[in-house]
């Protein structure tokens, strides 16, 4: 079995894979907008063409999906984080840097009992993130 996350943007999917392209180091293994889908009927028939239908994008060994919901239009991120594990506390500060340009820090990073460099950020898109350097197993 595997679970994958598969995140909805509501109209900022580009803007989103552009950002963690350029600030996680994520790459782009595939993009569909609507505009190339055979036309259809269903909720996607008055879908922006521009926006994304689906993309698939790696951060790191994580292969996560995405795409801009054409079906609900008051999209939320609530319930969960993604955890971004990193090897040094300056890759942790550039990450956590990152995601709070134009979000919010929620937790500083900083030593915790269970990390030795630990924190958490909500990015511009919403997405509740921790960063963190594994502590000892």
């Amino acid at each position: 079995m595997y679970v994958q996350p598969y995140l909805f943007f509501n109209g900022r999917c580009d803007e989103a894979l552009g950002f963690y392209e350029k600030h996680l180091g994520a790459k782009v293994n595939a993009k569909m907008r609507y505009k190339e889908a055979p036309p259809s009927d269903g909720p996607a028939a008055n879908a922006n063409g521009e926006h994304i239908m689906y993309s698939n994008f790696s951060i790191g060994d994580t292969v996560l999906m995405a795409s801009d919901d054409c079906v609900n239009s008051d999209t939320k991120f609530q319930g969960f984080s993604l955890s971004l594990t990193v090897k040094t506390k300056d890759e942790a500060d550039r990450a956590f840097n990152a995601l709070a340009d134009g979000g919010q820090a929620i937790m500083p990073l900083g030593q915790t009992f269970f990390s030795p460099y630990f924190g958490m950020v909500a990015d511009r898109f919403g997405i509740h993130w921790m960063v963190i350097i594994p502590g000892e197993q």
